[in-house]
């Protein structure tokens, strides 16, 4: 294996962007409603994200950057991205959400993956508040596409890839990988998964006993 694609929110973060955003403008419960039913796969991700990007329309840059500061990384996750980093494996994270909070997170940590492709929360023109749109690759959930494109760049079969994931607009890339790794994966989720672990803990053993990290 040599590509190990994880997702962020729910999965290298316990942290959900849009509900801190949310939080930043009353609407957290709101936000929070949205972002369950779509990982339950009930919604369409696209139409779950756009909502969610229209419930923050107004919102300060300012509170959008301290909303996006409070992105955390897992406990053992920075340690995991860098432990592969050093075994010569090509990282990546494939998310949703959004780049500024995912770069927050990883310079906290000090951490570094090969490759982000996440959406983003336009400002408007005088960069003083957000719109309530969103735009990116990953809108619609196309996971399996983007796994695709990074395996090619690298010049990896897709059988050498690993998706790490926990919800419905994972399933894509998750259905694809050469290793399909569940992180606490939803219920709709779960059947898909060749793996299930509940700590970056368990997922570095999956990773030992399957040859992507060399045993020390």
């Amino acid at each position: 294996m040599t590509v190990v694609a994880f997702d962020f929110d729910g999965t290298l973060s316990d942290s959900e962007m849009t509900v801190l955003l949310g939080d930043r403008c009353g609407v957290a419960d709101d936000m929070a409603e949205i972002t369950e039913a779509s990982m339950n796969d009930e919604i369409d991700y696209a139409e779950s994200l756009r909502k969610r990007a229209a419930l923050l329309e107004g919102l300060s840059a300012a509170d959008a950057q301290a909303a996006f500061d409070e992105v955390e990384l897992r406990e053992g996750a920075a340690d995991l991205i860098e432990e592969l980093n050093d075994a010569g494996v090509t990282t990546a994270i494939l998310t949703g959400g959004f780049e500024r909070g995912v770069a927050a997170a990883l310079e906290r940590e000090g951490a570094s993956v090969d490759h982000i492709v996440s959406n983003r929360l336009p400002m408007d023109d005088e960069e003083t508040e957000l719109t309530g749109d969103v735009d990116g690759p990953l809108i619609e959930g196309t996971k399996d596409d983007a796994l695709e494109d990074l395996a090619d760049d690298v010049g990896a079969d897709l059988e050498e890839t690993v998706a790490v994931g926990d919800g419905a607009n994972d399933l894509p890339m998750l259905q694809v990988a050469g290793l399909s790794i569940g992180f606490e994966p939803k219920p709709a989720v779960e059947p898909h998964c060749e793996v299930v672990v509940t700590s970056m803990a368990e997922a570095r053993e999956v990773f030992l006993e399957e040859g992507v990290l060399p045993e020390n």
